[in-house]
């Protein structure tokens, strides 16, 4: 019996020194459980400490019983802490003759609702700034990274960057002629070709519209009340935006506030339905500000503009002075006027100026001695004659898409 007492006890519970990180106020059970072989005689004296100093005997609860094999028993002995302040940590040390078992308690640290509470606030602030400069900024964003990264749209054969279609009513007349067109054309330098004809005078666009509309880039329609008396509007709006979609992409329909909210013509209506296939700007009491965002939005809804040293505009057009003789149908150079070199450009390497120039002379008419005297004289002593020859070469042809072949009726 003295042998096998000497055998020391085997430590069940806990398997290796365990290390707990608990917070201030909770609660804590450490259970230290062995098992020994012998008699009840040989049951050791368990006892606990904490940083090296003793705990009182009734600090803990023992439990023993026997195993399932009848030579071997079992200990329990339970300690209980509350952990209420901060000396309440340390190392408890289970003593069971001559065996040990530690656990180590210590303070966690809690998160604090503080910094989570400032770095919610924070995120929140700039996610407010970011909408702001977005609904401040947004076209003017918009509008440069056009200006820098947009699609050019120049030798296209276009002559115009706007075709606007107005009512003959006085107020939306002077709206054209006195704040669209000079903003337009003083300001951004786009040129705009003006009509104020019932562009759908029937179920389908006329020739004349067709012609015109394929000259220009874009299509501005002024929607005012007096655009929507119109027959075409009242019977058949829907059809006839579908003719204005097939001859110009994205039209571009301006709407006066005041009406815009007491109208209730259903071309508004299907308008707004149809936001992705065209362009719907408000006129507001605001919109009179060069830097509104009114002026914004039709740049962005209009082509790119490029600016060129020594010209202004479509340089296709402003190098040569085009006034697109084949769409012009009352013109002075066809009356009755003769070509000066039959043979054409290459054959004498001039060429006159058709345009702001004095009309050449006609075929039949006689030249006079004196004037033949003069040029020859002029050229002898090396002076140029009154002819352009600046841009020889300078037209792209190749460019055009819009020629057309008038014909007048007694012709057909």
């Amino acid at each position: 019996m003295a042998d096998l007492c000497s055998v020391p006890p085997e430590i069940l519970v806990p398997a290796a020194n365990e290390m707990l990180d608990l917070a201030l106020g909770s609660r804590v059970v450490l259970n230290c459980t062995v098992r020994w072989a012998g008699a009840e005689s040989c049951r050791p004296v368990p006892a606990w400490s904490k940083d090296g100093q003793w705990l009182g005997n009734g600090s803990s609860q023992d439990t023993s019983w026997s195993a399932q094999n009848a030579s071997d028993q079992l200990l329990a002995t339970v300690l209980h802490l509350n952990l209420t302040h901060d000396d309440d940590f340390g190392v408890f040390a289970c003593w069971l003759s001559n065996a040990t078992a530690t656990f180590t308690l210590q303070r966690a640290e809690t998160a604090g609702h503080v910094p989570a509470v400032l770095a919610a606030l924070l995120v929140l602030a700039v996610l407010v700034l970011l909408a702001v400069l977005y609904v401040r900024c947004r076209l003017n964003m918009l509008l440069w990274y056009r200006n820098r990264y947009g699609e050019l749209e120049i030798n296209d054969g276009k002559l115009y960057d706007a075709y606007v279609s107005h009512a003959t009513a006085p107020d939306d007349r002077k709206f054209v002629h006195f704040i669209v067109k000079p903003q337009l054309e003083n300001r951004y330098g786009y040129k705009l070709f003006l009509d104020e004809q019932n562009i759908l005078p029937n179920s389908e666009p006329s020739a004349d519209l067709i012609m015109n509309v394929s000259r220009c880039r874009r299509l501005i329609v002024v929607l005012s009340m007096a655009y929507l008396e119109q027959d075409w509007c009242n019977s058949s709006f829907r059809e006839g935006l579908w003719r204005l979609l097939e001859l110009s992409r994205k039209p571009i329909f301006i709407v006066f506030e005041s009406q815009y909210r007491e109208i209730t013509h259903p071309a508004i209506t299907l308008l707004k339905q149809h936001r992705s296939t065209v362009t719907l700007l408000v006129w507001r009491s605001g919109s009179m500000t060069p830097s509104s965002d009114f002026w914004k939005e039709l740049c962005l809804a209009l082509p790119r503009k490029v600016s060129f040293q020594g010209s202004v505009g479509d340089p296709q057009t402003q190098l040569q002075e085009d006034k697109d003789p084949m769409l012009i149908l009352h013109s002075s150079y066809l009356d009755s006027t003769g070509d000066l070199d039959p043979d054409g450009d290459l054959g004498t390497g001039l060429r006159g100026r058709i345009f702001g120039s004095p009309p050449p002379p006609r075929l039949g008419a006689p030249s006079t001695p004196a004037v033949s005297g003069t040029e020859d004289t002029q050229l002898r002593d090396g002076h140029r004659p009154e002819i352009d020859v600046s841009d020889l070469g300078s037209r792209n042809y190749g460019a055009r898409t819009d020629f057309y072949c008038l014909v007048t009726e007694d012709d057909i």
